[in-house]
């Protein structure tokens, strides 16, 4: 698997002020973390990881050498984050590829095997050739290579298998290969199956490194979808119709540039199997394309699917699936379909996994109102690595397709979860309520909005009709400042008014606030380039508060004024399950990778795993365990400074579990987070993992 995954879609539509995400119990997170992307050089000695600063929001590249010790820049286990260790824990996928490889390799022949991993198929490949079969494993990731050597060393079988630390697509037949391959096994496939480069890389494999009609594992994939209504979903997308809910005299998405606030036409993945009691099925599943990967595939393609509504509804998605058949007989099978699919669990699939999910695909507008046994016309078109698709209704002339010619470039991209949180009524009246407190009284204030909050920026504007404001906007910068602009005059106010500074800086100066103090510091706190990532890294709101201490006046108001670290001890089984330690897979000692990939569960002394953000509703089956409790609270109102919480929790007791307390402590500073949980439990009970929430207090003390 080539590309690396991150985590997207984290809908957060509680009426608290909170984010949840799970962390895997003993660990230590520095605040200076890498992130999950990786560049390939054209030489096989180094890569370049790209590294983030949390507090900062700066990221700079550092080169990785190929040696056996990580750089001292990065402590931190750089592959822990991606999807690697949840796939090699899902044994259907396992299972499923070994008999294909087993049915198709026979006898000895010459094997690619594209994004190799850990070797895991290469290493299926040459057992099943035996002694005389070649295997050449390309693997353009650095660090993954590097772990592969290890594997490929611990089962002994490093001699039948050529690994090469490049692209597939630097690859030369003759230089790199001695001849072209007979067969082509990979697992380059993502949620939606094109999105990490399918179409392409199958592209340069068949014209340079594969024979003419050559064997493959997989054989074919096929794409699925259905037609669905959902509130829930609809919550992620439309945000003018929300709004209009709000009634708060705040319009983000005015009438007429509805489409101002947007997020990537894309698909979303999603387990939806999660929020099947918010959804409706409209329609029977439907085929969409199909993609044989033992010839070259097509760059573009387009297809059209009459389909016949089996309820009265509003079409507001489009929930995508596919499905694996792995050898050319039609034998093995894997499939990511829901949970309501009722063929889903008879062909492979059925234990969750993070690695594949479903996809939503968010119609434009309004939805499409549609009644049962009325006809739609769904235009499904590919690119080389995405899909999108469109509805009519059936002998209509028009369709929902939407675009706003005046928008221009003024269209801010944003997650679905922003457009939930900026949709949240409940949000944004407790937000105003804040705010407009803090303002009352004050003449001609100076309000400096410290993150990338729009809505923040509006409301200051708006609330007070003398009031002068400085929004930094750290990550959307230009783009900020030209949504304020087409915006003002739907909320009461010029742009004479609010102001983005034309270089960002982290810390204003006299002359940047126009020899005047600063009256009001806010922040939701939301960074841009923040978003999906660890909770208590939302404290760059109290470091650049800090920053800016020599701006404030000394009745200078902040908001939010106080954060609080809070945890709960929950069982989370599947999660677990796709993160713990690993041993053999398919009969291939993978234990060498545990700590590389960020493992839980049986990790030697002191080796312990790492802190990774997930979606608590998002992650299969939920038991809390012990009430929510808090560790540390972080003040505001003071400069930034080093802090330690400590909280002790008795656990109920549990089968083959004793009854123990656990300790939980905290150390804070201006440039690391540490994070260091001690568990005293049996180990038979393995699927006890942490979930911590940041909540934030919008007003002041005193």
């Amino acid at each position: 698997m080539n590309a690396l995954i991150y985590k997207t879609l984290i809908p957060s539509i509680s009426l608290r002020l909170s984010t949840r995400l799970t962390l895997i119990l003993n660990s230590f997170l520095h605040f200076k973390a890498p992130l999950p992307r990786a560049m390939s050089s054209y030489s096989p000695q180094q890569v370049f990881q790209l590294k983030l600063d949390p507090l900062t929001g700066n990221s700079e590249w550092v080169v990785i050498q190929d040696s056996d010790e990580l750089p001292e820049c990065s402590k931190e286990p750089l592959l822990a984050s991606t999807s690697y260790l949840d796939m090699l824990n899902d044994s259907h996928r396992n299972k499923a590829f070994r008999l294909a490889i087993d049915k198709t390799v026979t006898k000895p022949c010459h094997v690619l095997d594209i994004g190799a991993g850990t070797g895991l198929l290469s290493m299926m490949a040459a057992r099943a050739m035996g002694l005389n079969g070649r295997v050449t494993a390309c693997e353009s990731y650095l660090p993954m290579a590097k772990l592969m050597r290890k594997v490929l060393h611990r089962n002994g079988i490093g001699k039948n298998i050529n690994l090469i630390n490049k692209r597939s697509d630097e690859l030369e037949v003759g230089v790199d290969n001695p001849s072209r391959a007979d067969v082509l096994v990979s697992e380059i496939l993502d949620s939606e199956l094109l999105g990490e480069g399918l179409i392409p890389t199958l592209q340069h494999a068949h014209d340079k490194l594969l024979v003419e009609n050559p064997l493959t594992v997989p054989y074919r994939a096929v794409t699925y979808g259905q037609l669905v209504e959902s509130p829930y979903l609809w919550k992620l997308h439309d945000l003018f119709g929300s709004e209009a809910k709000a009634s708060d005299g705040i319009h983000l998405v005015p009438t007429g540039l509805e489409t101002v606030i947007h997020f990537k036409l894309q698909q979303h993945p999603m387990h939806c199997d999660a929020i099947r009691k918010e959804i409706k099925l409209l329609s029977e599943p439907f085929k969409i394309f199909e993609f044989d990967f033992w010839k070259r595939p097509d760059s573009h393609g387009k297809t059209k699917v009459q389909i016949k509504m089996t309820d009265t509804g509003c079409i507001h998605a489009v929930v995508s699936w596919w499905i694996l058949q792995l050898d050319r007989e039609g034998t093995v099978f894997y499939s990511t379909a829901p949970s309501w699919i009722s063929s889903a669990a008879k062909i492979g699939s059925g234990n969750w996994c993070d690695h594949w999910k479903q996809c939503v695909w968010f119609l434009q507008g309004k939805g499409m109102p549609v009644s049962e046994g009325e006809e739609v016309l769904l235009e499904a078109t590919h690119e080389e690595t995405s899909v999108s698709y469109n509805l009519s209704v059936l002998g209509s002339q028009t369709d929902i397709r939407e675009h706003d010619q005046r928008i221009g470039d003024f269209q801010l991209l944003v997650s679905p979860e922003r457009i939930a949180t900026y949709g949240d009524s409940e949000w944004r009246l407790s937000v105003l309520a804040a705010v407009r407190k803090a303002l009352q009284g004050r003449v001609n204030p100076l309000c400096v909005v410290a993150d990338d909050s729009i809505f923040l920026t509006l409301l200051a504007a708006n609330l007070s009709k003398t009031s002068h404001v400085i929004s930094l906007f750290p990550g959307l910068r230009d783009k900020g400042a030209k949504y304020v602009e087409t915006v003002a005059k739907a909320n009461a106010f010029s742009m004479d008014r609010v102001e983005v500074p034309e270089k960002w800086k982290a810390c204003l100066t006299m002359l940047d606030t126009h020899g005047k103090k600063v009256d009001l510091l806010i922040g939701e706190p939301y960074y841009y380039a923040n978003e999906g990532m660890l909770p208590w890294q939302n404290l760059r709101f109290w470091r650049d508060r800090t920053l800016l201490d020599p701006v404030l006046s000394e009745d200078a108001l902040i908001m939010p004024c106080k954060g609080i670290l809070k945890a709960c001890a929950m069982s989370l089984p599947d999660l677990w399950n796709s993160r713990c330690c690993l041993g053999e897979v398919e009969g291939f000692d993978h234990s060498v990778v545990n700590t590389t990939l960020g493992a839980c569960g049986e990790l030697p002394a002191p080796k312990e795993s790492p802190c990774l953000p997930f979606c608590v509703w998002q992650c299969g089956e939920i038991k809390e365990l012990s009430e929510i409790f808090t560790i540390l609270e972080f003040d505001f109102l003071k400069l930034m400074t080093s802090c330690y919480g400590k909280a002790q929790v008795h656990l109920p007791p549990l089968p083959k579990m004793k009854k123990e307390a656990y300790t939980s402590s905290e150390t804070i500073n201006d440039v690391i987070i540490s994070l260091q949980l001690i568990l005293c439990l049996s180990y038979r009970f393995n699927s006890l993992n942490m979930v911590f929430v940041m909540d934030l207090f919008y007003g002041w003390i005193g």
